[in-house]
């Protein structure tokens, strides 16, 4: 099968708003779409599935595409009339100590084809022995710490810097847990890109809650 961007709809007020995404995103990649309806099953060489994203207050599950499909997914949530067509760069939620090269990728081609920052985010903790002072960690050992850590993002990213050369990246260490991390660099982006597996399903959930632009979920 020729690949395609697929949306998947159910005709209420998400789905719709999903396919526009879609439909958009098949024209800046020269892609055909493919708009399927509820059961039909998502093509396995499709190059990238779309969904919508109800609101809801609560936790909302996971799609079992998001588990199962090999494709990148896009989650897009209902248009609330303050996010899509807004300009803006797209953010990667990065794991520097194991970073995702899939998602990496699409990362850099997204923002590639957008003409647009890719912003990469890369939350880390204080290790285990920050707990062994008596009061506050020393500045000294958490500038060593931090700046470990910014090496490591920077090693991650070098390899893709060299195959997208035209893409400008900000990349960004933050002491914070990735979600509330990714969640306050999203309210400026266009697409938020993550990898799944991992402790990444904790992150996605809160993004799906929470956030008002779509999320592409990559596989490794």
């Amino acid at each position: 099968m020729e690949q395609v961007i697929v949306a998947r709809t159910d005709r209420s007020t998400g789905s719709r708003d999903a396919v526009e995404w879609a439909s958009r995103e098949a024209l800046l990649r020269g892609l055909p779409l493919c708009v399927l309806h509820d059961p039909q099953p998502d093509p396995a060489e499709a190059k990238l599935v779309v969904l919508g994203l109800p609101r809801a207050a609560s936790q909302p599950p996971l799609p079992a595409s998001v588990r199962t499909s090999i494709t990148p997914v896009v989650l897009v949530p209902e248009d609330d009339g303050q996010t899509f067509g807004r300009p803006s760069g797209v953010v990667l939620g990065i794991d520097a100590h194991d970073p995702a090269s899939a998602a990496i990728d699409f990362a850099f081609d997204s923002a590639r084809l957008r003409g647009t920052r890719l912003h990469a985010v890369h939350a880390w903790q204080l290790p285990p022995s920050a707990a062994e002072f008596p009061f506050a960690v020393p500045e000294q050992d958490r500038a060593t710490w931090e700046d470990h850590e910014v090496q490591l993002l920077t090693d991650a990213l070098r390899p893709w810097r060299s195959k997208y050369p035209e893409v400008p990246v900000l990349e960004d260490v933050v002491l914070f847990p990735p979600a509330e991390a990714l969640l306050h660099h999203s309210t400026n982006a266009a697409l938020v890109v993550v990898g799944a597996g991992g402790e990444w399903g904790d992150v996605i959930r809160a993004l799906l809650r929470d956030t008002l632009c779509p999320v592409a979920v990559v596989r490794r």
